[in-house]
């Protein structure tokens, strides 16, 4: 029962006009942003934080909020229509996204990336109202073995989403660990291999990298094409999915979302590595994985789901233990700060 009135209170304060219109804004702003290539949820936050500081604190922190979530679903746009990610997170949107929109299927596609993430954001909101202090506790039990292990994980599941060669998708594995070299040692502190640029002292970001090897790749094999380029001009149609492709994506859905909303409260996790570890999943537990990477609806509805969830749940730890588990929520941490808000246990304790 209390549970049920903790959420009467927050509903309460929440649905006030004040605070619903913040949080309109903040999405607008988000989604606007995370179509934007590069730029991304953190950026946005860090120049807009000044402006909160006259806000209300829940209505500040509804706003940062609101533009976090925004992000992660306006990233999918581009990825699905210009095969760009807006968002780091949208990068494995782009493999099935974009291939759906080439058969004239944008319109599904961005139907579902809506759905899923509604579906998502709304059931890891529940389970930080229900599950926080369990997740918490989860959390801080995983240890260097645990850790290892997830990053193994990342690097199979890079080498499973790959098509083709493995020899080239171990060799692609192996250079993603290289680039990530670069940079100040967590450790030491020590710079590496950054050349005596201080650009390079917090490592290639991924967005940059993103960017270079499926943006301007894309761009330049346009221009190869001459008159025969492959753009979209046709009016974007059919937004709401068949009762075909809902059947199809549901058991996405619910696995992107159960999968984003656990890995959403590890230190280092959060939307990125739960976007493409439902990918990942999908393409295991799929009859025929064959017709993913050629416009398989599930391949939209997964991630799209997970990195959603993972964005919600990444606020456990930062309100439980007062650990933000990415960037975007150690800015939360200065937001909250600022209003005289200490993130810890002593969030979740009654007054």
């Amino acid at each position: 029962m209390d549970i049920l009135a903790n959420l009467a209170i927050g509903f309460g304060v929440a649905l006030s006009w004040q605070n619903l219109l913040y949080c309109l804004l903040g999405c607008i702003l988000g989604t606007l942003i995370g179509v934007l290539p590069g730029i991304g949820p953190v950026a946005t936050i860090a120049m807009l934080l000044p402006v909160t500081f006259t806000l209300p604190p829940i209505s500040a922190l509804i706003m940062l909020a609101g533009i976090y979530y925004g992000a992660q679903y306006g990233g999918s746009t581009t990825a699905i229509l210009v095969n760009l990610p807006g968002e780091s997170s949208s990068a494995v949107t782009m493999l099935d996204g974009y291939q759906m929109a080439r058969q004239g299927r944008a319109g599904p596609a961005l139907g579902i990336a809506a759905i899923g993430s509604f579906i998502a954001g709304s059931a890891a909101t529940v389970v930080i109202a229900v599950a926080a202090p369990p997740l918490a506790e989860v959390a801080l039990k995983f240890g260097p073995a645990e850790y290892f292990s997830l990053m193994v994980l990342g690097l199979i599941a890079a080498v499973v989403l790959a098509h083709g060669s493995v020899v080239k998708a171990i060799a692609m594995v192996i250079l993603g660990l290289l680039l990530g070299l670069v940079g100040t040692d967590v450790n030491s502190g020590i710079a590496r291999f950054n050349f005596g640029i201080s650009e390079l002292s917090d490592g290639i970001g991924f967005v940059t990298v993103a960017m270079g090897m499926f943006g301007f790749a894309e761009i330049i094999a346009n221009l190869e094409q001459g008159e025969a380029r492959e753009v979209f001009t046709a009016k974007v149609t059919n937004l709401l999915p068949t009762g075909k492709d809902l059947k199809d994506s549901s058991g996405a859905i619910v696995r992107g979302t159960i999968l984003g909303a656990f890995l959403g409260i590890l230190p280092g996790g959060g939307a990125l590595l739960s976007s493409f570890a439902a990918y990942a999943l999908e393409k295991k537990v799929a009859k025929d994985a064959s017709k993913f990477g050629k416009g398989d609806i599930r391949g939209v509805a997964a991630p799209e789901s997970a990195n959603n969830a993972g964005a919600q749940t990444s606020f456990i730890p930062l309100l439980t233990l007062g650990i933000p588990p990415n960037a975007v929520m150690a800015l939360m941490v200065g937001a909250m700060t600022i209003h005289g808000i200490v993130p810890g246990p002593q969030v979740m304790q009654k007054q």
